[in-house]
This record gives C-alpha cells, structure tokens and sequence, in this order.
C-alpha cells in the first residue's frame, strides 16, 4: 500500500543502561529491575538494517547523526515479539505508535527509551 513504508521496533539494552545512565534512569522510576530495558524507535529500513545502524553509529551524507547513543553502547538485539503485531504504517502512523508502544512497555513495568 503506497506511503505504509514505516515500522515500530524494539531493542533489548543491557542492564547496565539504568545503572549507567542518569537521563535513561529517571526516565523510569518505575523499574523494579525484574523486566528488561528497552528501546522503542520507528523506520523506513527494516528492523535489522535500523539496529546495525545505530550499532555502527550511522551519520547521514550531511554528517547528521542518525542513531541513538544509548543502543550504539547497550544495544543487545531485537524484541520482535514486542513488535511485530504492528503493521507498516505512514509516518506518522509510526510517529505516534512508537510513544504508544513505550508508554505501554513502561506501564508493563519494563524501562523504556524513546525519542
């Protein structure tokens, strides 16, 4: 269907994310420690090329950075399961469901990142 090229995806982080890092700590008081950390992104690649993306620390041909440094340090390998009773979307479709899906994941009591 033309213009549904975007997906929602999840990666699963390391653990050390929440012990590590200040910003994705207070991000989730709710964490007891007993789930996983995660991280909840959108694209227009499928979900592997997005994770080699931020794993190699992928800029853009103007030099614009284009992945997020938390999965590039604690990025351990993707959560299809999380994700893939999703459907491509538009854009915006992804916009919105990538802060739907983390919010939920957060509600689930797992400790989320999202742009």
């Amino acid at each position: 269907m033309p213009g549904l090229k975007y997906c929602v995806y999840v990666i699963e982080l390391s653990k050390k994310v929440f012990t590590e890092n200040a910003k994705f700590r207070a991000a989730n008081p709710q964490f007891n420690g007993e789930l996983e950390c995660l991280y909840v992104g959108m694209t227009s690649k499928t979900p592997m090329e997005r994770f080699e993306q931020h794993k190699r620390g992928y800029r853009n041909k103007k030099g614009y950075k284009l992945f997020s440094n938390i999965v590039q340090k604690y990025g351990k390998y993707l959560r299809p399961s999380l994700y893939n009773h999703l459907g491509p979307m538009t854009r915006s479709e992804a916009l919105r469901m990538e802060e739907k899906l983390a919010l939920k994941l957060r509600r689930q009591r797992y400790a989320v990142w999202y742009n």
